[in-house]
């Protein structure tokens, strides 16, 4: 079977519905379908709440159903195949999609398999990750049940979703610990397998002051690549410099373990990949490289910026806007300018709001200092953005988008 839509979206998460409805918004005659295969929905940056006890998981997911735009079809299926050429997807079930134009916001894929014996024992043995919407309760059992001495947090090679959500579970667990005085008998480590703690520099100094803080022993080097829950060992591949890699093992009581991320496969093996399995496009414009008639936008690019959710809302309407030009014959005109948001726990009721866009230029929505922790910007993430994404940007409300003209 084949169907035919002018435009046609990959992928239903935050990228993908925020481009359709950036979309109807400036045009509602356009006939727009998206091709996702989920029946929930989820609002992933609530999952380091809840990975604290400040959420409940409930509260970070909907049924796809409920977050659907009017007048957008859903074809619920999942993509296999892309053919660029002719202007067609093929689904999974064999059935072909044909395009006038193509937005990818796929995402990325959590590489679990990828460290030997994770997937076995996720869940149980110590062994945690608010990366997944049913680990992250896990995390806060572990947190509050804690009597051992040895808890590691993991960081894989970038590029990884929200590059500070694997040391915002360990401040708030920290945090925790401190409180129910726990922490001074404990040792907390952070085995980073890249070479600094935050990629944005001058938000490393106030970090610093949490890692003394907290004691925490910082293992940069450090690639998870073997875990064993029931003997609760994990091994880390440790590269320094002008030294041979070695293999050591550590014993743990708690693990919370960021697992490797890439491209998703059917991406990945696409006409439309480039470096590093990634959608190809143009950091500024959003458009393929290649394809004058395809965007991207979200975790699912090769854009060099930090994969977030505020990322994603900045580049909707973006890629909206270039795409409707596009139609119309005219040049691509608002530029991405690397924009993404962490919103840094670095403890119960406090963060730490980094902003920062392309080449670690530090960006603040706000007039303050961003490099400093405040209560305002916990609540702005516990009760302002959530609402935010759920009633402003899945529904084309563009609130904190302002773009660069090109």
């Amino acid at each position: 079977m084949t169907t035919h839509h002018q435009v046609v979206i990959v992928g239903g998460g935050a990228g993908g519905i925020a481009a359709a409805t950036s979309l109807k918004k400036r045009d509602a005659s356009l006939d727009i379908a998206i091709v996702e295969p989920a029946d929930q929905h989820f609002y992933q940056p609530g999952w380091t709440m809840v990975g604290a006890g400040v959420f409940s998981k409930e509260q970070t997911v909907k049924s796809m159903d409920t977050v659907w735009p009017d007048d957008i079809e859903r074809i619920k299926g999942a993509v296999a195949t892309f053919q660029p050429d002719a202007n067609t997807v093929t689904l999974t079930d064999g059935s072909v999609v044909n395009y006038e134009y193509l937005v990818v916001a796929a995402g990325l894929k959590l590489d679990w398999d990828a460290v030997e014996g994770l997937s076995d024992t996720l869940g149980q043995n110590g062994v945690t990750s608010n990366y997944r919407f049913d680990l992250a309760p896990y995390t806060w059992k572990l947190v509050q049940e804690m009597s051992g001495k040895q808890a590691i947090f993991t960081q894989p090679p970038m590029p990884i979703k929200c590059a500070g959500a694997p040391q915002k579970a360990m401040y708030l667990s920290c945090d925790a610990w401190l409180k129910a005085v726990k922490l001074a008998g404990m040792n907390v480590s952070f085995c980073n397998a890249g070479p600094v703690l935050f990629g944005c520099a001058p938000y490393v100094p106030p970090l610093m002051e949490y890692v003394s803080k907290y004691g925490i022993n910082l293992d940069f080097g450090h690639n998870l690549i073997k875990i064993d829950g029931p003997a609760r060992t994990a091994w880390f591949k440790v590269t320094k410099e002008d030294a041979e890699p070695e293999i050591i093992e550590r014993k743990f009581d708690m693990i919370h373990v960021c697992p490797p991320q890439c491209a998703p496969d059917f991406i990945a093996q696409s006409p439309l990949a480039g470096a590093g399995g990634w959608v190809d496009v143009d950091q500024a414009t959003l458009q393929h490289t290649k394809f004058d008639n395809v965007f991207g936008l979200g975790d699912v690019t090769s854009t060099p910026n930090a994969k977030t959710a505020a990322a994603a809302r900045k580049q909707a309407p973006i890629v909206a806007q270039n795409l409707i030009a596009q139609i119309r014959g005219a040049a691509p005109s608002p530029l991405y300018d690397g924009y993404g948001s962490c919103p840094l726990t670095v403890e119960n009721g406090k963060i730490i709001l980094a902003e920062f866009g392309y080449g670690g230029k530090v960006m603040p929505s706000f007039p303050w200092d961003s490099t400093k922790p405040r209560r305002s910007a916990w609540f702005l993430k516990k009760s302002i953005l959530p609402w935010v994404y759920w009633n402003a940007m899945l529904k084309g409300r563009e609130w904190l988008t302002k773009s660069t003209a090109g």
